[in-house]
């Protein structure tokens, strides 16, 4: 039987490297049909601001990657609330499942291993 992984994105997507690999190891675990979840969290909701310009900071832009995401079986999305509202984001560009502080918790408790980048 598959563990379940939960990968908790904590990086903005110019921050280095974090978001990225974040991306790259739920797509590989979603293509091995591992059961994965995806929680943005902290600097990590940046990711998911509409018409981000990744170019003016010669960084590779991360939403084709971000809309992938369902076509390889990961389609649990989470966003932290309150990481949410202290970045003044409303809308995202993808359907996520905002959490408030016990939300978070009782996912994390549903999660077999959990990795934080």
């Amino acid at each position: 039987m598959n563990r379940s992984l939960l990968i908790i994105s904590r990086k903005a997507p110019w921050q280095g490297p974090g978001a990225r690999e974040a991306l790259d190891i739920a797509l590989a675990g979603g293509a091995f049909d591992l059961p994965i979840g995806l929680l943005f969290l902290d600097d990590g909701v940046l990711q998911l601001a509409h018409r981000q310009q990744s170019q003016a900071l010669q960084q590779k832009d991360l939403t084709a990657n971000l809309q992938a995401l369902p076509m390889f079986g990961v389609e649990a999305l989470y966003a932290c609330s309150h990481s949410l509202q202290q970045r003044g984001l409303r809308e995202t560009s993808l359907e996520v499942e905002r959490l408030d502080s016990a939300g978070l918790r009782d996912l994390i408790d549903r999660y077999d291993q959990v990795i934080t980048l």
